[in-house]
């Protein structure tokens, strides 16, 4: 069995953890926007950076299609 494909109940989790991730990247970076403590700022910034780094690693995994077995 290939090791880099999921099954589909995994590429579901896969989805709703994406998901996630794509929400809290969106509010950390709009909050940067109204936020006037430079460092709640610098905190929310490094959040963004890791989220885009989270959605990156997860995105390698949702590309492939699912396996049925």
């Amino acid at each position: 069995m290939d090791k880099e494909t999921l099954a589909l109940h995994e590429t579901m989790d896969t989805h709703e953890i994406l998901n996630f991730k794509t929400v809290c990247l969106l509010r950390s970076k709009l909050m940067q926007g109204i936020c006037f403590d430079n460092d709640l700022k610098a905190l929310m910034e490094k959040d963004v950076q890791q989220g885009i780094k989270d959605i990156n690693e997860l995105l390698r995994f949702y590309k492939k299609p699912p396996t049925t077995q």
